[in-house]
């Protein structure tokens, strides 16, 4: 049996996970985000790391991509299988860095900063080679992610709120020698608080450009957002696009 890296989203959060981040299911944020995979899927298959409870993936099958994802959790897994329009979505249980799949795909993705559940420079490199091997030629990577917030610390800080509403505190703990970031949350939930703590290693996009060129990829184009509003210096997150050699693009 394979071994995989230890899951930090249990039963308890793969449940609730649409109401612990609603801002996630705002149905423009969806659209457009959909909108723009299906643009770069085309007419082949699409294969999501880190597909969770299908957030992304149900939908975009709904448009007629057809979907696979690789996921570590298990718990997220049997959430996604609950909803509508799951059974046209196949997903393997393991670690997106090395899971291996059969098929080919135009597209492979990876959303809302989970490039840095991978908390090795290793991991991450091995993350673009595997997306890679699973790419057509002129098939095309994207990643989701946000611009490490390191830069806006005050000097001899190290910690970063990036969330305060009634319900939810969220903020991030910097290990600069590390290269690590811990995310910890609160949330006041049917009248409990709850928390969750899981590391991150933070990555710039340059960062993310020497690793796809490692892997053979080079950067096609990158957004602040799905809207494919343009990426500047004051951009706090970006949406890159890697392609892959071949294919007539």
């Amino acid at each position: 049996m394979e071994l995989v890296p230890e899951t930090h989203f249990d039963e308890w959060m793969s449940q609730r996970y649409h109401l612990l981040w609603p801002e996630l299911y705002e149905e423009s944020l969806i659209t457009a985000t959909v909108s723009f995979l299906a643009d770069l899927a085309g007419a082949g298959p699409a294969l999501e790391f880190g597909i969770g409870t299908g957030r992304i993936a149900l939908p975009l099958s709904e448009r007629g991509v057809r979907v696979e994802g690789i996921e570590l959790s298990p718990a997220m897994v049997e959430q996604l299988r609950s909803l509508p329009g799951a059974a046209d979505v196949e997903v393997t249980i393991g670690d997106f860095a090395t899971a291996k799949l059969a098929g080919r795909f135009s597209l492979v993705y990876l959303l809302r900063n989970t490039i840095t559940n991978l908390t090795t420079q290793e991991e991450q490199v091995a993350c673009f080679a595997n997306a890679a091997k699973h790419l057509v030629p002129g098939g095309s990577f994207v990643i989701e992610n946000n611009i490490p917030e390191i830069e806006r610390l005050p000097p001899g800080e190290t910690l970063h709120v990036f969330v305060q509403t009634p319900v939810h505190l969220g903020f991030e703990e910097f290990d600069v020698a590390r290269q690590v970031a811990v995310s910890r949350h609160y949330w006041l939930h049917d009248g409990e608080v709850r928390s969750f703590s899981s590391p991150h290693r933070y990555v710039w996009p340059a960062d993310l450009d020497e690793m796809a060129s490692q892997a053979g990829l080079r950067l096609r184009e990158r957004w602040s957002d799905w809207t494919r509003l343009p990426f500047d210096a004051e951009s706090r997150s970006h949406i890159s696009v890697w392609q892959k050699a071949g294919g007539g693009r």
